[in-house]
């Protein structure tokens, strides 16, 4: 079987090109922020708060989900599952973490790959065949491959910080106070309204180009875990699989779950959503036909590359 596996290119110049963009966007939104009132405290809480989404922010949220560690006793056949899938990858063994939940989904976290976790639901677990539940893992270990958690998180970050200024302005008005408010005309700097219509546009550009970015790393993900495993017919068929069971579980199960949408392999539906019109993943049929096209490269004893990845 002639395959490759290694860093995604198409991933590469996405998440490069994402960056960038981001960084030029940033660049405006540090310069409004540092000139307002209170600037250089705000970029000093904006640093100290990039720190700890930097170091904590997996731990955070596998201490959220109820994640717990599992050691090889406890869990022998997905310890040696991911040991295998690690030795495929040529990646240290991540933590591995098991969610006590009935929602089927898996998910990886961590800022580097010596720092990652791989965590399962009991539920995924329950639902799918060994040789599908490897696939859903090699899709997860794929994502440390790549690092593609470690770029999500940064891009996110100032995304977070526009947010809450838009929220914290309208919730108190807007304006009014802070450097050149509405009543001080003779203060050259940017009026609190003024950062908040710039955070507003650094959410939104943010957030296009993440959704973007973060539809595409799902493509590569699963590219990978056909790589590893050799078997894209056991991805497609658990992507199935746990795309049909959600419709089955109860909302309330489901909402609580919601948060995660952007690391989870397959995300979960919650009705009256706005996620549900700007989704993070790609259309579950786009996926299965990616699949479907790596089956038949190898089938055909072909060499798998990007070209067969949708976009």
């Amino acid at each position: 079987m002639n395959t490759s596996f290694g860093r995604d290119t198409g991933l590469q110049v996405r998440m490069l090109t994402t960056m960038l963009l981001l960084g030029l966007v940033y660049i405006v939104f540090f310069a409004v922020l540092f000139a307002s009132a209170g600037g250089a405290i705000a970029l000093i809480g904006c640093g100290l708060f990039l720190g700890f989404q930097f170091f904590a922010s997996d731990k955070l949220a596998l201490r959220s989900m109820g994640a717990q560690e599992v050691s090889p006793q406890e869990a022998p056949e997905l310890h040696a599952m991911i040991e295998r899938l690690c030795v495929q990858a040529d990646i240290p063994k991540p933590k591995i973490a098991v969610v006590a939940s009935p929602v089927p989904n898996a998910f990886a976290l961590g800022r580097s790959q010596k720092s990652a976790s791989v965590c399962a639901t009991t539920g995924i677990m329950d639902l799918l065949s060994p040789a599908e539940l490897e696939a859903v893992m090699a899709h997860e270990i794929t994502h440390i491959v790549n690092r593609d958690v470690m770029i999500m998180t940064l891009a996110g970050f100032f995304a977070s910080i526009a947010s809450m200024i838009v929220q914290f302005g309208f919730l108190f008005g807007g304006g009014g106070y802070g450097g050149g408010g509405y009543g001080d005309d003779d203060d050259d700097g940017p009026s609190f309204m003024a950062v908040i219509l710039i955070s507003a546009v650094v959410w939104v550009v943010s957030f296009f180009l993440m959704r973007m970015l973060s539809r595409y790393r799902e493509f590569a993900a699963d590219r990978g875990a056909a790589v590893i495993t050799g078997r894209p017919s056991a991805l497609s068929s658990a992507l199935m699989k746990l795309s049909g069971v959600n419709d089955r579980i109860p909302q309330s199960d489901l909402r609580a779950h919601a948060e995660m949408n952007a690391f989870y392999i397959v995300p979960v539906k919650v009705k009256d959503s706005l996620y549900n019109l700007f989704s993070t993943h790609p259309p579950m049929e786009k996926r299965i036909e990616a699949l479907s096209r790596l089956e038949s490269q190898l089938q055909s004893g072909g060499r798998i590359s990007d070209v067969a990845l949708a976009s």
